[in-house]
């Protein structure tokens, strides 16, 4: 699937679990691979300081793969 934020996009491998809320999606940020820290800023909510990288909304998208040229 694609995710997009703002004006970031990543392709990343789906897997849709009962553990995850409908309507929710979770991407890990700990690793390399995900990047997840990559679509966010460094916003944070005024209130309870919580980055804007723990709760965004994105943008869920088919990501068909395309054969190599």
């Amino acid at each position: 699937m694609k995710v997009s934020l703002g004006e970031g996009r990543s392709t990343i491998r789906a897997r849709v679990t009962r553990t995850v809320s409908e309507g929710t999606v979770f991407v890990p940020m700990h690793y390399y691979e995900a990047a997840a820290n990559m679509l966010t800023n460094d916003a944070l909510d005024p209130k309870v300081k919580i980055p804007e990288l723990k709760v965004c909304a994105v943008k869920v998208f088919s990501a068909v793969k395309m054969p190599d040229k």
